[in-house]
């Protein structure tokens, strides 16, 4: 009588598993359950203030308010991070690699996001945040002793008649 029971129980379980698993909004990822590889969740002014006050709380005191890297417990902890403020440093970067990272952590030394603490559209909307990191920043000066660009040949001015004719 008991395996009967535990065989139903199991079944059961198994047919209400996949309903409780999270949902996003409106264009999400694919409903088969293959990962996005670009960002599902539009941003809006409420999820960018939510993604700003994340970021201050859990990923500044490393990778610093502007998302430079350059922070004194990077430096205690002798860790180089990326500067996000540089478009170049996340563009071969998926938004899918950027929340796997954020998701589960990188090494030791960055600890994961837990869902309990940060929902998956919450991560999403993090990661528009720190992608917006580089647009928020001037363009970088010309390297020093580069020559300034050649001016034009000033124009020729007309030939004056000569004298006499």
């Amino acid at each position: 009588m008991l395996k009967p029971f535990l065989l139903l129980s199991a079944a059961v379980i198994f047919a209400i598993a996949p309903t409780s698993a999270p949902t996003f909004a409106a264009g999400g990822p694919p409903q088969d359950g293959t990962p996005a590889s670009t960002n599902p969740v539009k941003p809006t002014a409420a999820s960018q203030d939510k993604a700003k006050k994340l970021f201050s709380q859990d990923c500044s005191m490393c990778h610093g308010d502007n998302g430079n890297g350059k922070t004194d417990l990077a430096a205690s902890m002798q860790l180089t991070l990326a500067d996000w403020t540089d478009p170049k440093t996340l563009g071969s970067k998926s938004d899918q690699e950027l929340f796997e990272t954020i998701r589960k952590g990188k090494g030791e030394k960055m600890p994961p996001e837990d869902a309990s603490r940060a929902k998956d559209a919450e991560i999403w909307g993090l990661i528009t945040y720190i992608r917006a990191l580089s647009k928020n920043q001037p363009a970088a000066p010309a390297p020093a002793g580069a020559a300034p660009p050649a001016a034009a040949p000033p124009a020729a001015a007309p030939a004056a008649p000569a004298p006499g004719k």
